[in-house]
Parts: C-alpha cells; structure tokens; sequence
C-alpha cells in the first residue's frame, strides 16, 4: 500500500508533453529505436533531450515510419520531473530544436493529461505518397520517380475497392508480432497534380509497409500489369507475395494525425512557433 501511494506521488511529480515535430527521413532508419540499427529519430532525440534537460527521456510516438519515409506532421510525448517547460517556452523550443539535425524540426511543445498517450491516443493517420513522371534533381528522395504513363482511372477504382475490405495481410511485411492486420480505411484516392500524382490514404491504424505495398500493386494496375479483378483476388488471398512491389520510401509522407477529443488542446490555445 505504502509502495502504491508513492508510486501515486510520483506519477502526480511528472508532467506530460506532446511534441509536435516533422523530418525528413531520409538519412535515418525511421522513427523507433531497433536492436543493432544506428540513426533512428527516437534515438537521437532520447540522447540529446537527456543531455539538455539533466533527465532520462524517453520518448514515444505516435507511430513508427520505414528507414526513408518523411512526416510533415508527428507526435511523440515525454514526461519531465524537474523542468517546467511552459515557464520559458521560448527558450525550450529553441534549445529542442538547436540540438537537432537540420532535418527534424519542432513545431510545438504542449501539455497534456498525465494519461494522454501519442501512440494510442490516436485514432487517424493520413498518409500521402508522391510520384513525379518528369525526372527533377529537387524531387530526389522527396518523390518517386515513375516517368512511366498510368491509367489514374483505374486506380482510383483499385482504391475504392480498398473499403470493401478490412484484412490487409497481402500489404503487410511479413512477422511483425501485431495481434490482429485488420484496419479501417476511411479515405483513398488519387489526384492529379504538376508533374505526377499524389495518393491519400487515411485509416485508423497501418500497418508495416502496408502503404508502400497498395501503391506499388496500384501503380501495377496503372501499368496495365493488373486488373481490378486481380487486385481483390491479391486482398482476398491474404499472400504479401502476390501483390505488388513496395513503392520507394522516398516518396511516403505521414500528414496527419487525429486524436480522441480531449487529449490535445483546442488549438486556438496552443502556443505555435514562428
């Protein structure tokens, strides 16, 4: 009983933040920390916040990206004993961000419920994934390069085709110790913009390189090397080996996360950085 009410005591001592960060990820091995694999974000930024703010920081987040997969927008959350961020935030935003690489950048600090958690307190991500057909030195590692025409027709219908369904074991890597591959899809599309297209995808969970998979089986049946029939027969056969090649990291972007009403504060009342 003693032990509960300290441990209480302690949890009540901390204090909670979510940060609002992007990266392009080019140059690290994704987001989450793995045995034997140098340069992922979590990593970096777990040793140099310990180091500035005299802690252990762990951080986690929302998610996990692939080695080369970019985020416009991620979060991630710590929790601090002894360093009251909102009394300097200022000063905290800019020496979260000096001790970074030019290529991970923070937008906010905000402070959450002691209960509030980036990972499972989400409930949308929305991905996009960026194909350019005329060869541009200023897209390298931002997009990929498909100079290839493709029937955008027909793969909108491929992505229509994906609400019909909820198990994704044909898009997912194969052994990843996930309890269960279904996923609710709740936008997939295709647009046409300057010099490519650009896929939207948005579920309520991923999984790993399930994004990659249904745009390189898509991008199969704007070639005209599929047909739909073949693409449900791909869903339906729950076999990662009949469907499509993973489409290049370079061009996959994590846009948009969604949280449960009431973890992160109405916007209007978060501090932005200039």
């Amino acid at each position: 009983m003693i032990a509960w009410d300290l441990t209480c005591i302690f949890d009540y001592l901390m204090q909670r933040y979510f940060l609002k960060l992007s990266y392009v990820g080019t140059l690290y091995h994704g987001w989450q920390i793995q045995a034997n694999t140098p340069d992922t974000i979590q990593e970096i930024m777990n040793i140099r916040y310990s180091s500035i703010l005299g802690e252990k920081i762990n951080m986690i987040g929302c998610g996990r990206t692939d080695t080369g997969v970019h985020a416009r927008e991620f979060y991630a959350h710590l929790e601090l004993e002894q360093t009251d961020i909102m009394a300097d935030y200022e000063k905290w935003m800019y020496k979260f961000n000096v001790v970074l690489p030019h290529d991970i950048s923070i937008q906010q600090i905000i402070p959450v419920a002691p209960n509030a958690h980036a990972r499972f307190g989400a409930t949308s991500r929305t991905y996009q994934y960026f194909i350019h057909h005329k060869k541009d030195a200023f897209l390298l590692n931002r997009s990929y390069y498909c100079p290839n025409d493709l029937n955008l027709q027909e793969m909108n219908k491929a992505a229509k085709l994906l609400f019909n369904y909820s198990d994704f074991t044909s898009f997912s890597r194969a052994r990843t110790q996930v309890k269960t591959n279904l996923c609710s899809i709740m936008q997939a599309e295709w647009m046409e913009i300057e010099n490519g297209l650009v896929f939207t995808i948005k579920a309520n969970r991923f999984l790993r390189n399930m994004v990659r998979a249904i745009v390189g089986t898509m991008v199969d049946i704007g070639k005209g090397k599929l047909t739909m029939e073949d693409f449900g027969r791909i869903i339906e056969n729950k076999d990662r080996s009949a469907a499509g090649f993973s489409a290049p990291a370079c061009g996959l972007y994590l846009m948009k996360v969604l949280y449960k009403e009431g973890i992160l504060p109405v916007v209007s009342e978060i501090r932005e950085n200039d």
